[in-house]
């Protein structure tokens, strides 16, 4: 069995219009660069993105909002985008914010099987308009759909050819999550090692969650912003 695709062109190949796509990372922190410039270059539109941000101007998912390929972005956190600002004004790009908890854990009930769950979270706030709430021991509860995608593009540090995944700190916020919750897995790794030579009590994401894997390059790993100390 193996899992490993020549080049990231091949691996997202088969993403058609209006695919559902949960891509991984935080801010601009393990995000599946190659995978991204590979799906821009295949040029499928009307996608909807399930994503914690839409990375910013010019960088990450920030490439596909420029190309007009996302009609629909579902995430916590769209500051760092000033395009993704406009097209939302204009009416030409539908927005979806979660609570950054509950986006988590709607990920994380849609890889377990899981349709919907109860969360205090939003509760009286704009975020539980049209949503049940029911109450549980005196306090109130929204009721959350679990997400699940078509595909989803994640990025992890290590990975062998049977889709065996170790991650590397931030990178662990979401990649793990959207790669349990997925029809079609497509993992970008630093570096793909024999078979044995990942710690077994380090593999994070199973080789039965992954349906293909390739080994990127040419990593930026960007800052989203900056800072040094006053001198």
């Amino acid at each position: 069995m193996n899992k490993i695709f020549p080049a990231t062109e091949a691996a997202v190949a088969d993403v058609p219009d209006g695919a559902t796509v949960m891509v991984g990372g935080f801010g601009l922190c393990g995000i599946p660069e190659n995978l991204i410039q590979a799906l821009l270059h295949k040029g499928a539109k009307n996608l909807t993105v399930i994503s914690n941000n839409a990375g910013v101007d010019g960088f990450g998912l920030g490439l596909l909002l420029e190309a007009g390929q996302i009609k629909k972005l579902i995430g916590t956190y769209v500051g760092e985008n000033k395009r993704l600002e406009e097209l939302v004004l204009r009416g030409e790009l539908e927005m979806e914010l979660n609570p950054q908890g509950t986006f988590a854990e709607r990920i994380r009930a849609g890889g377990a099987g899981i349709p919907a769950f109860y969360t205090p979270t939003g509760v009286g706030t704009v975020v539980a308009a049209n949503k049940e709430v029911r109450e549980f021991d005196g306090r109130s509860y929204l009721l959350e759909r679990g997400l699940n995608a078509d595909f989803a593009l994640v990025k992890a540090w290590k990975g062998d050819r049977w889709g065996n995944l170790i991650y590397r700190k931030t990178a662990q916020n979401f990649n793990p999550l959207m790669a349990t919750a997925a029809k079609t897995t497509i993992a970008e790794v630093e570096e793909i090692v024999e078979l044995g030579g990942l710690d077994p009590n380090g593999i994070v994401t199973p080789g039965i969650y992954v349906s293909r894997i390739i080994q990127g390059a040419g990593y930026i790993k960007k800052i989203e912003k900056r800072t040094v100390r006053a001198r």
